[in-house]
């Protein structure tokens, strides 16, 4: 389906309730006693999780932890087994799959398309959602500026096939910022990304909250979500382990038990936060 036909689709749906205003703290996902099976496995089990206005929240926890299940459960693109997911106040079955997409933006962690897009043409689905709304008129300055916080803004006329894996996660990350909605959940963002752009992302994170949005982000590294995330759940087996300000979820007893690997915290105030250092026994280790 091409860009344009996309926001045809959106646009003869009718009826659509739109977000109103955000007001600061106000709670815009909530999990409540999740349960979620997968292939007959229990994948979440017992989640409660609240995520407000205004705030960064990091999933980290090992693989298979749950960390991406919650994810998609929390977007409402997984149903809950048992418990309740809210999005914006109703159960998430309550929106219809356009008025999800005008109050929550979902980065997968892999961006494929099978059909010849140009970068600018993917960044412009992100503002399919409000084709005929009033909205619509602010699809170009959107799609600017979230190429641009993405580091992408010379992009726009290279075939998205071409890129770099680095290059495809930054060009999905702004079709994400271009959507603009006040939830935003980003499954594993830096996976394929240098340093810099690493710094980026959370940045970003960071710059959205401050703007009054929620952020939900999936991160393997501990120092990036200690570093930039309000409060940190720490998923272990299908269940969150600590749940908090990343000193006090930081614990060299938690997080050893959690990923069965001792480590050492150490907080450094010059690099923002908490450091999380595997504990190794040296370059002999073996022999």
């Amino acid at each position: 389906m091409s860009a344009r036909a996309l926001r045809s689709l959106f646009a003869r749906r009718g009826g659509r309730r739109l977000p109103g205003p955000v007001v600061a703290g106000s709670v815009r996902a909530e999990a409540r006693s999740l349960h979620v099976r997968l292939g007959g496995r229990a994948v979440l089990a017992g989640v409660d999780l609240t995520v407000r206005a205004g705030e960064v929240v990091a999933l980290v926890g090992p693989n298979g932890a749950g960390k991406s299940t919650l994810l998609a459960a929390l977007a409402g693109d997984l149903p809950a087994g048992s418990g309740e997911v809210r999005v914006d106040g109703l159960p998430a079955g309550a929106w219809s799959a356009g008025e999800l997409a005008l109050r929550r933006a979902v980065l997968p962690q892999t961006a494929e398309l099978s059909f010849p897009f140009t970068v600018g043409e993917v960044v412009r689905m992100g503002r399919a959602p409000w084709a005929g709304t009033a909205a619509e008129d602010e699809d170009e300055a959107a799609v600017r500026a979230a190429m641009a916080a993405a580091d992408v803004a010379g992009f726009g006329p290279r075939p998205f096939a071409a890129l770099s894996g680095g290059e495809r996660a930054r060009v999905a990350l702004a079709r994400v910022l271009a959507q603009r909605t006040a939830l935003l959940l980003l499954d594993e963002p830096t996976a394929a990304l240098d340093l810099r752009h690493q710094e980026v992302v959370l940045r970003i994170c960071r710059a959205r909250a401050a703007e009054g949005d929620a952020v939900v982000v999936v991160l393997h590294d501990l120092g990036l979500a200690g570093a930039y995330a309000d409060r940190v759940a720490v998923l272990h087996e299908g269940r969150i382990a600590a749940y908090g300000p990343p000193m006090e979820v930081y614990r060299p007893e938690l997080l050893s038990r959690v990923y069965s690997q001792p480590v050492d915290v150490i907080d450094l105030p010059r690099v923002g936060g908490p450091l999380v250092i595997p504990r190794r026994a040296g370059r002999d280790f073996a022999s």
